[in-house]
Formats: structure tokens, sequence, C-alpha cells
């Protein structure tokens, strides 16, 4: 859950290009899968058009009713198979962008995939009313897009704040899971700021001095402030690359600050939005789908809590990317999606084992 300000002014800094060791284009010659299992379906299956009239890329915008009037949602599909996978992005109100790496990595396993962007997130509508960003009205949207979808069945696939909700949605409406994916994220908020507290212990004494001040008038957008949480601690925890990628730069650049501050606050050090007490960590073993946690060695997320969390749920496996921090999707790639397409394919074809680490 990072502070969005914070990383979209440092990313100017960097040269957001895609050239790096880790991105997500793979070697001409590179075993298609990550895995190196073969697709569950031929390419001409998979691309076999879905659409009907005017086609848009697969671009479909959904109205979805609220206490407060009906708004537009964002949302593409990819490919046609039996896996499919809705993506709920982290934030609150980051956008799909950072997503799009899973593009050079599912459509080779035949796996029909959903990017979104949730109520007031850029490519979606932006209402201003304040009692619309609650983490009960935003499960609800996340139901009304698997219906306008078509889908059931499914696989929801959270990362960070999309963590809360897909673990949320997934403890009102798990009849309609094939299985959970929960990514880089921990089940209790108190956790979460418990362990980023124990991180930024390990800071210099001068460095926390200097934050300190800032903090103590709530200088939190200080480009002095920013600066240094960025290069001590971001770059460590939050993005380990020597590069921005593109697609993270951009789902920076067009964060909902507003809406980022009033759920999870100013920033990771000071938690102080909507979510401060949200906790469920102690109703775990309600959630009774194939479950995967993942976690990152280096995370603002304790990856033991992930761990114990996989064991928690009632069928958990446990996968944990020993080169990845909150963004392992990007800075350990091929362990991601190695991990998480050996899950969805194991559920799908009955091999699913509880208990597994991948």
């Amino acid at each position: 859950m990072p502070t969005p300000t914070l990383v979209r002014k440092a990313s100017l800094l960097l040269t957001t290009t895609l050239t790096l060791a880790a991105g997500c284009q793979q070697k001409p010659g590179a075993a298609s899968a990550p895995g190196n299992a073969a697709p569950d379906a031929t390419p001409s299956a998979y691309l076999k058009p879905f659409e009907s009239g005017i086609r848009s890329g697969g671009v479909k915008v959904i109205p979805i009713k609220t206490p407060k009037g009906t708004f537009n949602v964002w949302t593409k599909r990819f490919g046609t198979g039996k896996i499919k996978v809705l993506l709920l992005h982290g934030g609150p109100a980051m956008t799909h962008e950072y997503f799009e790496c899973f593009e050079s990595f599912f459509p080779q396993e035949g796996i029909e995939f959903y990017e979104y962007d949730q109520l007031g997130s850029y490519y979606s509508d932006q209402p201003t009313d304040d009692d619309l960003w609650r983490t009960e009205r935003f499960v609800d949207e996340v139901e009304q897009v698997r219906q306008a979808l078509g889908i059931d069945k499914f696989y929801v696939l959270g990362h960070s704040w999309g963590g809360i909700l897909a673990l949320e949605y997934a403890l009102k409406h798990q009849d309609h899971l094939a299985g959970l994916v929960i990514s880089n994220m921990v089940a209790s908020i108190p956790r979460y700021d418990a362990y980023n507290k124990t991180l930024r212990a390990q800071l210099r004494p001068t460095l926390l001095d200097s934050l300190e001040k800032f903090e103590a008038v709530k200088d939190y957008h200080n480009p002095t402030y920013e600066g240094l949480v960025f290069k001590n601690y971001y770059s460590k925890h939050l993005l380990r690359l020597p590069e921005m990628p593109d697609p993270v730069a951009r789902s920076f650049k067009h964060v909902n600050q507003h809406v980022y501050e009033l759920m999870q606050g100013p920033n990771e050090f000071k938690t102080a939005g909507r979510l401060l007490t949200w906790d469920r960590w102690n109703d775990l073993g309600r959630i009774t789908v194939p479950t995967l946690m993942i976690g990152g060695q280096y995370d603002t997320m304790n990856p033991k809590d992930m761990e114990e969390m996989s064991r928690r749920v009632q069928q958990g496996n446990y996968l944990l990317c020993p080169q990845g921090s909150h963004m392992s999707m990007w800075d350990d790639q091929q362990t991601y999606f190695r991990g998480l397409t050996r899950f969805l394919k194991s559920v799908d074809d009955g091999s699913f084992k509880a208990g597994t680490t991948l």
C-alpha cells in the first residue's frame, strides 16, 4: 500500500523504460510458460473473438449502482479460457496499469483475465462523495462487476489494498469463487503497521530524526521528506528495481490521492485512514476455497504473516518470492508467475493439495 505522491514524484527521476532484465518480455525462444507447462488452449482458441457488434479490444465500461447514484467503471478482458481471473489493484485508488505485466504471462497459459479500475480510479468515474469510499461498498461493486462480466467460479487476485478487497469479497461471496489469491497483503492493518515499524527501526538514527521532524508538523508531502523515504525505504521494500517500469510509473501518476489518503492515511509510516483498524486475521478460517498467499522477502508486509495466513485458511498454499518486495510481480517475476500459474492450474485440474509451498 505505497504512498502514491512520494513514488510518483520519485519516479520522475528514473528512466521509465522496459529494458530491464526483469522486464515482462521473455527472451526469444524461451519456454512459453513460466513453469514450462503446455498452454491450456491453442492460440487460435484463446484469441477467438468474444465481442459482438463494435469490437473494443475487450474493454467494457460497466455501470455500478451505489447509494449515491450510478457510476461507470472500466474493465478489459483478455482471451478465452476455463480459468478466469479478476485482478483487483492496490491503493486504494491506484489503477490496473501496474498489472499490465500479467499480459506477458497469462495469455500463453490460456488464462482468461480481466483488468479493472475500481470506482474512484483514473479510468473509471471519480465521484467526490466521501461516503462512497468504504470497504463494504467496494465489495458490492466487485459483485456487480462479476455479474456484468458474466463470470462464475472464477478466481479473484487482490494485491495490496486489492488483497483486502479480495478477502472481504470472499467472506461474503465465496460461492462464486473457484479460488482466491492474496498478493502482498496481510489480513490485519495493525499487524501490517507493526511490521512497518519494525522495518523503520532498522533505518539509521540520524535519518529517523530527520523523518520525525517532518512528521511532527505533518509535512508528509515535503519533497525532502518524500525523497528520504523513497531513497531509504521504498527502494528496498516497495520495488527493488534499478528503473521503474513504465506501467508502474503510469499507475502512480494516475492515483487518486484524495481517496488513497482518506482510506490509508498519508504514507506507510502513518496509517491513519478508514482502514486503520481493519482486521480479518481471526476470520481466515472461514475461507474454504483453495487460496494462495504470496509474500515477498523484502515486502512491507511480513512474509511470515503471509505464510501463517496460508495455514489459517482451510485450503491454503504459500508462495515466497525470495527476491521480491511489495511489487513482487515486477521484481521477482519468474518466481511469482511460475507459482501463481501452478496454483491456478492445480485447482483447475484437481491436483491442488492444501498445505503446499509453491
